[in-house]
């Protein structure tokens, strides 16, 4: 039982398994060489062992992403001990070698979960194209894996900036410059500014485009599940974890790991995590098996991490760790001109997939969305567009709010016309929703997003039947 030390050469990057590693167990000495001398150039770590007993023992304590396994083997064989390493939650990749099979062998060996099935004596060429496509198989898996996290939790899945205002021509200079190196970027802006958006902007035109992104929003994992949920976790590390399981920064190697909200991290875990960022290494819970991470960070807040270090509740040299690079997102009130275009593009994007018409928006209503603050920002803008395409016409009722804060505001030219405004298009927009069912005030205030109450309230006021 024996291990490679890691593979470090900067050349070797190329064959496209360097953090791969590859656990051989065969009982003939001379093919264990051979294959620890053919695969040790190509991989970080390549381990050995006689027997399925040995081999459990080195999977107790290291971390394997490839598993090539003698059917013949003294004691338990290869197919019984690769059933039990299945049961057990082994997820990774597993390479059968026999030099006696028939038909039966192979369908019980892929029955039993395995990823390839290779005779004796082989050429160095198959073992290569075999474990290539292992390695491609659970590249495949992983980027699955994220492509339906990623769309079981995305609220903003538009992929380009948009904007000619001179903040968002800054704010795109700087994405093209940060994307090509790989520190670790902090996005601060309030919520709804596109943080995520800008994080996949930097991923898409970064060299690691190729690998995957994931995104994990840290207020929506419960503290005491957060460290299983990045780093992973061995099977029984706490209770109910009856099965191994690989954490998000494993499914994000080789590309980008989004952490939304970092400032919701609990603070036992921001040590965690910046040890991992300075070691570039991750220990699943539970576990005595260090990963090697290649993953660059990019965190976002809609809090001030000053303020909570201030306040003792985020970590100083967690902080200046993620802080290497900082980019500020605009709030929409600051770049009010980008607007029109954002309407068209939320329109062009939308349309199609609601299966709507084209918005018509006329220069009134215009006016109205332009003087309006966006508090919700670009992601309340979209919103009301996907409203308004749903319904037909520009849902202005859902941001009634504007009437009464500028209400309330002092009386100038330009704020009376936007009061005068706002309850015009209101007002028409009601008529028309109520006349599209039969006057239903239930369903009506169902479809403009507000209470029955609100919408009886409005009617009164301006007599509506």
């Amino acid at each position: 039982m024996s291990t490679t030390p890691p593979t470090t050469d900067a050349n070797k990057l190329a064959d496209g398994w360097p953090y791969w590693s590859i656990l051989v167990v065969d009982d003939e000495p001379g093919m264990r060489n051979f294959l620890v001398k053919t695969l040790a150039p190509r991989c970080q770590t390549v381990m050995e062992a006689n027997s399925a007993e040995e081999g459990a023992e080195l999977l107790r304590g290291n971390h394997v992403d490839l598993i090539i396994l003698d059917i013949a083997l003294p004691g338990m064989n290869g197919v019984a001990w690769l059933k039990e390493l299945r049961e057990h939650g082994y997820t990774g990749q597993v390479i059968l070698i026999t030099a006696f099979a028939d038909l039966d062998t192979a369908i019980e060996a892929l029955r039993a979960g395995a990823s390839d099935f290779i005779l004796k004596p082989f050429r160095v060429p198959q073992i290569l194209n075999a474990v290539r496509r292992c390695y491609e198989s659970a590249r495949l898996a992983r980027e699955n894996f994220v492509l339906r996290h990623a769309l079981s939790r995305s609220q903003f899945a538009d992929n380009g900036l948009v904007g000619h205002t001179p903040q968002m021509t800054e704010l795109s200079a700087s994405v093209r410059r940060i994307a090509t190196v790989n520190s670790t970027v902090l996005l601060q802006g309030e919520s709804g500014t596109g943080k995520e958006l800008v994080a996949r902007a930097l991923h898409a035109l970064s060299p690691r485009a190729q690998g995957p992104f994931v995104p994990v929003n840290c207020a929506s994992v419960s503290p005491e599940h957060m460290e299983s949920e990045l780093f992973g976790h061995a099977k029984g590390a706490f209770s109910g974890a009856t099965r191994a399981r690989d954490g998000l920064f494993y499914y994000a190697q080789g590309g980008t790991l989004f952490l939304d909200e970092v400032a919701e991290l609990p603070l036992p875990l921001q040590a965690t995590l910046l040890r991992a960022l300075e070691d570039l290494k991750i220990r699943p819970v539970g576990s005595q098996q260090l990963v090697t991470m290649n993953v660059r960070i990019i965190a976002a807040t809609n809090r001030s991490l000053q303020q909570a270090v201030a306040e003792g509740r985020f970590r100083k040299d967690l902080y200046y760790r993620l802080q290497v690079v900082e980019l500020a997102l605009p709030p929409l009130r600051e770049h009010k001109d980008d607007i029109p275009d954002l309407v068209q593009h939320f329109i062009a994007r939308l349309a199609p997939v609601l299966g709507s018409a084209p918005l018509q928006i006329t220069p009134a209503e215009m006016d109205y969305l332009m003087q309006y603050d966006w508090p919700g920002n670009v992601r309340e803008l979209r919103n009301l567009i996907e409203r308004s395409l749903i319904l037909g016409t520009l849902n202005v009722s859902a941001l009634y709010t504007m009437g009464q804060r500028a209400a309330t505001a002092p009386a100038d030219s330009g704020t009376e016309r936007a009061v005068t405004d706002l309850h015009t298009l209101e007002q028409q927009h009601i008529r028309a929703v109520l006349d599209s069912v039969h006057g239903d005030k239930t369903q009506a205030a169902q479809l403009l997003g507000i209470s029955r109450r609100t919408l009886e309230r409005r009617c009164a006021e301006w007599a509506l039947s």
